[in-house]
């Protein structure tokens, strides 16, 4: 026999619920033996079952992740930390250079006004001459020429002469050489000027040298009399 005369296999399929030879009933193929639950299907099976939770088709466990702080709230504060230091430590710094600008000027002033003083100073001799030419007539000519320029040098530094006949009495500003009284004077009063001070604004550099009149005592009472209210002793 040929291959094209090759007759198709026939197959035969014995579909009888009972056995034949045992006497029982058959289970077809596919079907799940009575009084077996069924099998759930594979996608009905949790991937991860937890107790007491039934996962639908649809639902998938997801793995909880830990909470944890938002990181730009922490980036925050530390940036505004940051900048409240860097605030502190420039108003420190402002603060101490203007107390060392005020320090460095108060010291220069101070140095220029000693300067200055001791200058003016040197020059109170040199006055005193010119004073005692101009008292005697001997102030012309040339020398009256250098006198105004010695002058005008105190007059740049800001000093001034001070003491005049008829000023009262002041002790921070005069010196007393001669004392005496007088009628003519109530409160103790300059009479005589014998050397000119100087002072720089409020600071008296040399005091002046004068004559002091104080005010005349109560007259004696004559002899004989006797104050109201009491009796003359018996001679």
């Amino acid at each position: 026999m040929s291959q094209g005369d090759e007759q198709p296999r026939v197959v035969i399929r014995d579909k009888r619920r009972i056995d034949p030879v045992s006497g029982e009933v058959r289970t077809p193929a596919g079907e799940q033996p009575a009084g077996v639950p069924p099998r759930p299907a594979p996608e009905q099976t949790p991937a991860h079952p937890s107790p007491g939770e039934q996962m639908t088709e649809n639902e998938t466990a997801v793995p909880e992740a830990p909470v944890q702080a938002p990181a730009d709230s922490t980036a925050d504060g530390d940036l505004s930390r940051q900048l409240a230091e860097r605030t502190e430590d420039l108003q420190r710094v402002t603060a101490e250079y203007a107390n060392y600008r005020r320090r460095v000027d108060r010291d220069r002033t101070l140095v220029v006004d000693q300067a200055a003083e001791r200058f003016a100073a040197q020059l109170f001799p040199i006055v005193d001459d010119i004073e005692r030419a101009r008292d005697h007539g001997d102030l012309t000519g040339a020398f009256k020429v250098v006198a105004d320029r010695v002058l005008g040098l105190l007059d740049g530094l800001g000093v001034e002469a001070f003491g005049v006949a008829g000023d009262p009495f002041d002790p921070s500003l005069h010196e007393a050489v001669l004392h005496d009284t007088s009628d003519e004077v109530t409160v103790p009063t300059a009479t005589t000027v014998l050397r000119p001070g100087f002072r720089r604004g409020d600071r008296v550099l040399r005091t002046a040298m004068v004559s002091v009149s104080e005010p005349s005592g109560a007259a004696p009472e004559p002899a004989g009399e006797s104050a109201p209210g009491e009796t003359p002793a018996a001679g």
